[in-house]
């Protein structure tokens, strides 16, 4: 499991980068919303001048979704302006969603300063060792860098707010203690805050690809519903107007790897519009009691519910010299929008692409046929049996990758475009043996074994060609 893939999700950040354009919302003109009683609204019948009777979409905190409040940015949000922006956006996300709040949402602010320290959190080093030979053999963070230092230069200087399910807030991320806070970020998080009240957003997958796939449906609902938001306050709504700046300031970017952590909030709105499509919001409220399992399943809608990830198991056959580590559970999996990440680093693909032909929601396209096709997939990393983890050498570890495919012309094509592509063009490995390869220097020289039989592939990484027998021995 990636645990700091995990608390990302769990936290459910929504970051400055690559925020999609507005969408048009097929409900803004005219068309009526469900009340809380089970009846149908139209937008005049809610302009009532008194609070109903009993709570009802498109009313929260004594406002209505469509009255005014009086509330300027200028000089930042006092308490009262605050209270009354929240509750008229949670009034205007029930109507968008169709989804009624249960309680109110508190809204607090910390400094930028406090939210770096409350993610400065220590990773316990078995399991970062670990994780960082799941993110080697995605051939995208090297034995220069841990992942925790990709991932805190990336996060450190661009989180705008999240919400915390465990405590049922949202936190507002402000160096100002009147903060100002843009609205498409206040109804996304206010998304999640519906969510967790009425589905649950505790608990994570135990491996990266199932968390990416959890989350292309919970950011994609929210990114979705923030957009038909936002069209709305194009078109017909009188909303806070925009504040002059986010107050976040740019960090590192690692592309490759913000890829990878940036498809649900790429490729979800798109998945949950085609859920949608198939049945309205219930097939969207359905679809948390049957999440999807990968990103193969949110990159292609059309493969969700029912072509769910194949089982890959990765038999253990090292010498007593090597050890799997002690971590539940022992293999991850990357799935397609990681191996998609890879190949785009390495130009194994066209990079032009990624923005060629998106979704109807979706500013990028992670799909390339080198990565479509994939069935399962297993990471399972591997270290010296005399090595103590505290003190891990990264230079001194390797890794299984098995990669299963639907049919055997996909793990063909996965495989020149690995071996090929990646291995020998990007990364100038030399040819060491019968399907073995070396790469002589840069942060991920090492010795490659790939092989491939029919439908499924295997990557075996060792520090030396000596050592890939010892890590996994040719069967």
């Amino acid at each position: 499991m990636n645990r700091r893939l995990a608390a990302v999700f769990s936290a459910l950040l929504l970051v400055v980068a690559g925020c999609a354009a507005p969408v048009a919302d097929p409900d803004a003109a005219g068309a009526g919303a469900t009340a809380g009683d089970g009846t149908a609204d139209t937008a005049a019948d809610w302009s009532w001048p008194d609070d109903p009777p009993t709570d009802r979409l498109g009313w929260e905190d004594g406002y209505w979704y469509n009255e005014s409040i009086a509330v300027d940015q200028s000089d930042g949000l006092d308490d009262s302006e605050m209270e009354a922006f929240v509750a008229r956006t949670m009034a205007r996300v029930e109507v968008v969603r169709e989804l009624e709040f249960e309680e109110s949402v508190p809204v607090e602010v910390v400094s930028r300063a406090e939210y770096r320290n409350e993610s400065d959190e220590s990773t316990d080093p078995v399991h970062g060792d670990w994780n960082d030979q799941v993110w080697e053999a995605l051939l995208l963070v090297g034995e220069d860098r841990t992942i925790d230092e990709v991932f805190d230069e990336l996060y450190g200087g661009v989180v705008l707010g999240y919400y915390d399910p465990s405590e049922g807030r949202i936190v507002v991320v402000s160096d100002d203690d009147r903060p100002t806070i843009d609205r498409r970020t206040l109804a996304h998080e206010l998304v999640h805050a519906a969510q967790d009240q009425q589905f649950g957003l505790d608990g994570s997958p135990s491996t990266q690809d199932a968390q990416l796939a959890h989350g292309g449906l919970v950011e994609g609902d929210a990114r979705y519903v923030d957009g038909l938001y936002e069209a709305r306050c194009e078109a017909d709504w009188d909303c806070v107007p925009q504040p002059s700046s986010s107050g976040a300031g740019g960090g590192s970017v690692d592309y490759p790897v913000f890829l990878v952590i940036y498809t649900p909030y790429s490729e979800g709105p798109t998945f949950v519009s085609d859920l949608r499509d198939r049945g309205g919001w219930a097939a969207v409220d359905a679809a948390y009691a049957d999440r999807p399992t990968s990103t193969e399943q949110v990159l292609h809608p059309n493969r969700y519910p029912d072509e769910r990830p194949v089982a890959v198991t990765v038999e253990d056959r090292s010498s007593a010299a090597w050890t799997r580590y002690d971590t539940d559970p022992v293999a991850d999996a990357v799935g397609e929008a990681s191996i998609f990440a890879t190949f785009w680093k390495h130009r194994a693909v066209d990079r032009a692409g990624l923005q060629q032909d998106p979704g109807a929601y979706s500013p990028y396209n992670y799909t390339a046929e080198p990565s479509d096709g994939w069935a399962g997939d297993a990471v399972v990393p591997y270290r010296p049996a005399s090595d103590e983890t505290s003190e891990a050498n990264p230079h001194e570890r390797g890794y299984v990758w098995r990669t299963v495919w639907d049919t055997e012309a996909d793990a063909e094509q996965f495989e020149r475009a690995y071996v090929n592509d990646t291995l020998r063009l990007s990364l100038n490995a030399s040819v060491a043996g019968e399907d073995t390869y070396r790469v002589d220097d840069g942060p991920f020289a090492d010795a490659y074994r790939v092989t491939r039989d029919g439908d499924t592939v295997t990557v075996v990484n060792a520090p030396t060609v000596a050592q890939l027998d010892e890590i996994h021995e040719r069967s």
